[in-house]
């Protein structure tokens, strides 16, 4: 890459194939996405101010944001994938995305938890935002820290190395953290169905068991499977380091990376808590007589 260091633009002497990508990022496939994440943020934000569902509309609109920013990077790139601000700017923002979209989960399985008994939940209901949200600043630290080594060490290979493993080292911890809080929910769930017998009637009758609920939960394991596809492909595609084959392929990355995180994020918009599962609500609070265990 030494011999590049210089192009600013496609030339005969810079040619594409030099670039980290090798390829011109698809106009009409990035202009779709940032299409959708253009209308998940000012649907998010909206959403945020009319239905007081305030920590998880803001961190999924923050996550949509941040992902508008990076396929805009991604459209400049199109004209000129020599661009190294377009470049550095991609970088740190379809890493870092993702890990909004993986808080808004988590504050999903608190409020589950909450609302359906923590007797049946081995962790606190706090502790999960505690645990999982604070590790999720952890790895967004680490892929933050990762990214801007990387994005600032144009040609030195020991500097673009050390960014690279160190966003690796966040996506592996946001990946495990993950699946951690996937296996204590899977648990929880198990124990309160072998339980569902000893719910009253007063209190089953104040819980979101409807269709409604139901689609919640679906789209919220939806989200978790989309995103955790997403991050398990990011860690051998940067594996392999700066311009290997896999980061080289952009199909492959517009349907594990682009696709999955779109479908996540429509998935926590279109079943928004606010219409599908309330209790996430500021404020909310069961009908009168008919307090929960755990709130």
């Amino acid at each position: 890459m030494s011999a590049f260091r210089n192009c600013t633009e496609v030339s005969a002497t810079c040619p594409v194939e030099a670039t980290t990508y090798g390829y011109y990022p698809s106009l009409p496939a990035n202009s779709v996405l940032l299409t959708v994440f253009a209308l998940i943020f000012c649907a998010q934000t909206i959403l945020t101010f009319l239905t007081r569902v305030y920590s998880y509309s803001i961190v999924v609109a923050i996550g949509s944001l941040i992902e508008l920013l990076g396929y805009a990077a991604r459209i400049m790139m199109h004209h000129n994938p020599w661009d190294s601000s377009a470049k550095k700017m991609q970088i740190v923002c379809l890493i870092l995305a993702p890990s909004f979209l993986a808080a808004g989960i988590y504050l999903t399985v608190k409020h589950t938890v909450m609302h359906f008994g923590a007797q049946y939940s081995k962790l606190k209901p706090f502790l999960y935002t505690w645990i999982f949200i604070g590790s999720d600043a952890v790895s967004i630290l680490l892929q933050a820290v990762g990214g801007g080594i990387a994005s600032g060490a144009d040609d030195d290979k020991k500097q673009l190395d050390l960014g690279n493993n160190i966003m690796i080292a966040g996506i592996v911890f946001q990946v495990v953290t993950m699946a951690i809080c996937g296996v204590l929910a899977i648990d929880y769930g198990l124990r309160r169905y072998r339980h569902r017998q000893f719910v009253s009637e007063v209190k089953r009758q104040s819980m979101p068991t409807s269709q409604k609920g139901r689609i919640f939960q679906a789209a919220i394991c939806f989200a978790y499977v989309t995103v955790m596809i997403r991050c398990i492909y990011r860690i051998p595609e940067m594996a392999g380091g700066w311009g290997n084959p896999r980061m080289r392929n952009e199909k492959e990355f517009l349907i594990l990376d682009g696709l999955m995180i779109a479908f996540a994020s429509i998935a926590l918009t279109v079943f928004h808590p606010a219409f599908f599962f309330p209790v996430m609500r500021t404020g909310y609070g069961p009908p009168e007589g008919h307090a929960l265990s755990g709130l």
